[in-house]
């Protein structure tokens, strides 16, 4: 398991929101598959619009950008 991993799930056993954000939008940025790129990012908006974290807007834009723009109501 590597460093990510790790901090992923100590993140997830914590409960630690923040953590999360960050270390799904890192995820993101260290992978060359673009689905699971997304699949991180995804994970980390969820996140952040939990938050109420601005950062959501910028995740939600790179969804976008990927052509995985989230519904809306």
């Amino acid at each position: 398991m590597n460093t990510l991993d790790h901090q992923l799930l100590e993140a997830h056993s914590a409960n630690d929101t923040a953590a999360l954000v960050t270390l799904y939008a890192q995820a993101a940025d260290q992978t060359d598959n673009i689905n699971a790129a997304c699949f991180y990012l995804t994970h980390a908006y969820v996140f952040a619009l939990e938050r109420g974290d601005e950062v959501a807007d910028v995740l939600r834009e790179r969804l976008a950008a990927h052509g995985r723009e989230p519904l809306q109501d």
